[in-house]
């Protein structure tokens, strides 16, 4: 005990415990869907920690990248264990933060007081894109090479004189070369941290506010007389030991893909990267990691204006930019979807079906029937945030409980 205040009288240790784990109070109702937040933190610290020691034997160099990672691979103890750990974490983080993003959705955590909230977890989504675009070069295979030469060159699109001294700047040279693998590894391996920082920036604005659930009442406004919520329970013990669980069951899923399907059918790992890069050598089928491709789909959906590809470039960038607007376009008197009416109803699921068809449009070659389908599925992406206003608040939603229900 003595020693725990000779630790608070120099640095808040007990204060920092009780304000964001013991005593704070998070709705009594959480969910299944309450799981991929921690399970986002997780992933994070898996990735910074087998980044690192990736790093120590990675060579980022256009001669010796491809090699060290065949050395990492096949000579380095337990060194195929810790890159399939890192390609698979980046996997599923963009699957977790995309299920907890859903969630948010779902049950309206972007409305007030939480537009800040959700704001700062659209910048952590767009930190993590640029994070993993920077390491989807760092293998210098096939598809690493041309998929990067492919999206940097997007910039080159820009008007006015500005794209094509933007796209040089980027690579640091006229062509993908060493000089972009140095500065895309450098700020690959910065940006993780700067992603921590913004994570724990996320809780704090959090903790401010309060937890959402999944009735959408604000717990903190029906206190007792000790000001203590009547429907909240302590985050510890009661939630860390749920989340103990979902991390268990979690890591089930994750290690049994790390062991038994790493590739996992070629999502995870494209098997042209399995190939040296050749700058003089096309693969048959560029295309991003299944990440992207929703967003790779709408892009490939606009057709070319005066030769251009700037039309597309605007759509692809649009499509995440909106989700910073996204606490001012709903209008919903009530925010989560279990008191909304059909109409905001129908649209999410329309909005998912919309998204998962663009990422499996965005892994096939171009067609005219697919190039199709998806600016019918673009125009249906933009038509849920943009007609948001309308539907929302055209809505027949059911009357909200004063106190949160199981």
């Amino acid at each position: 005990m003595s020693f725990m205040n000779w630790i608070d009288e120099r640095f808040p240790a007990t204060k920092v415990w009780n304000e964001h784990l013991a005593q704070y109070y998070a709705p009594k109702n959480f969910n299944f869907w309450y799981f991929f937040g921690s399970l986002a933190m997780l992933v994070l610290v898996n990735q910074i920690v087998t980044g690192v020691w990736l790093a120590m034997m990675y060579k980022p160099s256009a001669t010796e990248a491809f090699a060290s990672v065949e050395y990492i691979m096949r000579d380095v103890e337990y060194g195929w264990l810790l890159r399939y750990l890192h390609s698979t974490g980046a996997s599923m983080f963009f699957l977790v933060v995309y299920l907890h993003m859903f969630r948010g959705l779902i049950y309206g955590s972007y409305r007030k007081p939480r537009e800040l909230l959700w704001i700062i977890g659209v910048i952590i989504y767009v930190a993590m894109m640029a994070t993993a675009f920077m390491g989807y070069l760092l293998p210098w295979g096939q598809m690493s090479y041309w998929g990067a030469q492919v999206i940097v060159n997007l910039f080159a699109a820009f008007p006015f004189g500005i794209g094509e001294p933007l796209s040089v700047w980027i690579r640091g040279d006229y062509v993908i070369s060493d000089a972009t693998l140095n500065r895309f590894f450098a700020l690959h391996f910065l940006l993780p941290f700067v992603l921590a920082a913004l994570v724990f920036i996320h809780i704090v604005a959090l903790h401010k506010v309060g937890s959402n659930n999944p009735d959408g009442i604000e717990i903190k406004k029906n206190k007792d007389e000790n000001g203590i919520p009547k429907d909240g329970i302590p985050f510890h013990p009661y939630y860390t030991v749920k989340d103990v669980v979902g991390v268990g069951v979690f890591m089930i899923f994750f290690l049994g893909i790390v062991f038994f399907w790493p590739d996992f059918g070629g999502f995870f790992l494209e098997a042209p990267n399995f190939e040296p890069a050749n700058p003089l050598k096309t693969p048959e089928h560029i295309v991003p990691v299944w990440y992207f491709t929703p967003f790779y789909a709408m892009l490939r959906a606009v057709p070319p204006m005066l030769n251009s590809q700037f039309p597309g470039v605007v759509v692809m960038f649009a499509a995440i930019i909106v989700l910073f607007f996204l606490p001012w376009l709903d209008r919903s008197p009530v925010k989560s979807i279990r008191y909304k009416g059909m109409l905001f109803k129908g649209a999410i699921a329309t909005f998912v079906v919309t998204f998962v068809a663009l990422a499996a449009l965005g892994t096939l070659p171009s067609t005219p029937t697919r190039t199709l389908l998806a600016q019918i599925f673009t125009a249906l992406y933009f038509a849920f945030f943009l007609l948001m206003p309308f539907y929302s608040k055209m809505d027949k939603t059911k009357p909200v409980p004063e106190r949160v229900t199981k």
